[in-house]
């Protein structure tokens, strides 16, 4: 049975109805205006900043700035929104665009550094909850250093209809996943990282450890030539001595003496040039020996140095 809404303007206007009725007839129309506003479709209008969220992913890293927005890149430029797919056939979505924002979510203007990444035209994707039509994919990454190596990495998603406007909210999968590969390509750098630095260091230790060789070789030299210097230096210095211990015989037929007299007996007349090494040195004799190993005694007068 309708409502004769006009019947109760008619009432209304000529006053014989008082005015609660006329609030109770404008009720229903009350109501079915707000069912248009609360619609699904209503939410186009909302402001990018009242656009509801899933509860997003927060994750800390044992590493470098540096190193965390490499293996963001790598994974931002990797044309893929990990976590879900369009069509159950395709394993992955691909097609994602690296872009500098999005309307999808509010304009960031606190800590840290953000970045997106969207993907257009995907088709009722998984893990956004109730998910229909056509629209746009987008995944945001906010960065913030904690310390020299500790990092925060925060990633939200959401889907958006290209035709109502209506979001959808992720249930959390598409950021775990984005999550898990940044982890990864992250693990993949630090590991890189620590190979480079471990080879750095056993070429640094081998290069120590040849420097030292050639060090230790070069002090070898040095002693061996100390020591070949040595040796020739204490060899001139024996030479030296002897020749000053050394004499001739001045004439031939100069006998060596047993004794040192001139009465003593000889031991054997020795020819003139004869060399003999001084052994024993008195005020008039000299107690020889010959380089057949004789020993004995002459007389001073009957020696001279050798040229």
């Amino acid at each position: 049975m309708g409502l004769n809404t006009g019947g109760i303007l008619e009432v209304v206007t000529r006053g014989g109805v008082n005015h609660s009725l006329a609030r109770i007839a404008f009720l229903p129309l009350v109501l079915l205006l707000l069912a248009g506003f609360l619609s699904p479709n209503s939410l186009a209008g909302w402001p990018s900043k009242e656009r509801p969220l899933g509860p997003g992913i927060t994750r800390e890293f044992s590493a470098t700035l540096e190193d965390v927005l490499e293996a963001l890149h790598e994974v931002l430029e990797d044309q893929t929104i990990h976590g879900t797919v369009i069509y159950d056939k395709q394993p992955v979505l691909t097609g994602a665009t690296v872009v500098n924002s999005t309307p999808l979510f509010e304009p960031w203007n606190q800590a840290g550094q953000v970045f997106y990444k969207i993907r257009k035209d995907a088709i009722a994707p998984r893990h956004f909850l109730d998910s229909a039509d056509q629209g746009t994919i987008a995944v945001r990454y906010i960065v913030t250093s904690l310390g020299q190596e500790r990092v925060r990495l925060h990633i939200d998603a959401i889907y958006v209809e290209t035709t109502h406007r209506t979001p959808h909210i992720s249930d959390g999968t598409v950021e775990a996943s984005e999550a898990k590969v940044i982890e990864d390509h992250l693990h993949a750098i630090q590991t890189t990282e620590q190979e480079a630095s471990e080879a750095i260091r056993r070429r640094e230790s081998a290069d120590l450890v040849r420097a030292t060789e050639l060090r230790q070789r070069e002090d070898e030299k040095t002693l061996l030539a100390s020591a070949q210097s040595s040796a020739e230096d204490l060899a001139q210095q024996i030479k030296t001595l002897r020749h000053e211990l050394e004499r001739r015989v001045k004439a031939p037929g100069i006998e060596l003496k047993a004794a040192p007299f001139h009465s003593a007996a000889g031991i054997a007349t020795l020819p003139a040039y004869t060399e003999v090494v001084i052994v024993i040195v008195t005020p008039h004799w000299y107690g020889v020996e010959l380089h057949d190993g004789k020993h004995g005694w002459i007389h001073v007068d009957n020696l001279e140095a050798l040229p």
